[in-house]
């Protein structure tokens, strides 16, 4: 018995449509259902609600995906997390074409925090890769001020 894969990534938004159009239209995922769900909030307490919207990039039995969140019942609390402080900072997606990608990203006016113009990050040896391998890296952020890292294996 183990981990056979990341199940999905939850990404809490204030403002569903421009966090969708960049995971969809920008990064190319995929929307799989978008719907009002309920929640129990425990004895007493009414449902919670939600609009949940689940993209994807592959389909199977153990493939990931991202749900974005968007509280209706409940007050949304909290910021986006800071890159590298404690806790989950940052998620990170492979892609076959970085160059391509970069492209929608800057089209879209996407703020790219690091790599993608050949500067800190751009190709880089990565931890957990081979010796001698090399990723092209970049660091975006999404509406909502969370961290994406785009990957490819150079």
């Amino acid at each position: 018995m183990g981990i056979e894969a990341v199940s999905h990534i939850a990404v809490g938004v204030r403002d569903m449509e421009p966090s969708l159009a960049f995971y969809r239209d920008v990064l190319g995922m995929h929307v799989t259902a978008d719907k009002v769900e309920e929640f129990s909030q425990g004895s007493g307490q009414p449902p919670a609600q939600r609009r949940a919207v689940y993209l994807r990039w592959s389909d199977g039995p153990h493939a990931s995906f991202v749900v974005l969140d968007q509280q209706i019942t409940n007050e949304i609390k909290g910021a986006p997390a800071q890159l590298f402080q404690m806790g989950c900072h940052h998620f990170a997606f492979w892609v076959d074409d970085i160059d391509a990608m970069m492209e929608r990203v800057r089209t879209a006016g996407v703020t790219i925090v690091m790599g993608g113009d050949g500067g800190p990050g751009a190709d880089t040896t990565m931890y957990g890769e081979p010796a001698g391998g090399r990723v092209k890296s970049v660091f975006l952020r999404d509406p909502e001020g969370n961290y994406v890292q785009l990957d490819q294996r150079a």
